[in-house]
């Protein structure tokens, strides 16, 4: 079952330093902090609260930008996934997947645009448009 809500709790930037010299290696990690069951509006259904932090680290140390907030999970799981975090503070790997490529695809489009805002490098490389060099003609011989 899907992902049905999502909220950013906290977005916080900072740019450490001066103006990098040579390479800059870019991490960028999610984490669940914490789950909670909730009840559903108007069903009798369960769903699962995730509280999450991810965090793109610049090194050297020239920056670092965090986001935080919930992600709300609707699963016929919902038990199971509640006592595997329970008992082992992880998730079941399928859930894992699915809600983790879900903060990478929201979370690093903000943290690109706060990176952008502090003159940091994208924590994704995007697209480059290039100029595209017209080749000279061969020389025709005389003759």
């Amino acid at each position: 079952m899907p992902v049905i809500g999502f909220t950013f709790q906290r977005l916080e930037g900072q740019r450490l330093g001066g103006q990098p010299t040579g390479e800059i290696k870019i991490n960028s990690t999610p984490k669940i902090t914490e789950l909670k069951e909730v009840g559903l509006p108007n069903t009798d259904k369960k769903g699962i609260d995730f509280t999450f932090e991810f965090v793109t680290d610049y090194n050297p140390d020239v920056g670092k930008v965090t986001v935080s907030g919930n992600v709300l999970f609707v699963s016929d799981k919902h038990k199971e996934i509640m006592a595997h975090w329970k008992e082992k503070k992880a998730l079941l790997d399928d859930i894992s997947v699915e809600v983790l490529n879900y903060l990478f695809r929201r979370c690093l489009v903000q943290i690109t645009a706060i990176a952008d805002d502090l003159q940091l490098p994208p924590p994704v490389a995007l697209p480059r448009v290039e100029h595209k060099k017209k080749e000279k003609p061969a020389d025709k011989g005389v003759g």
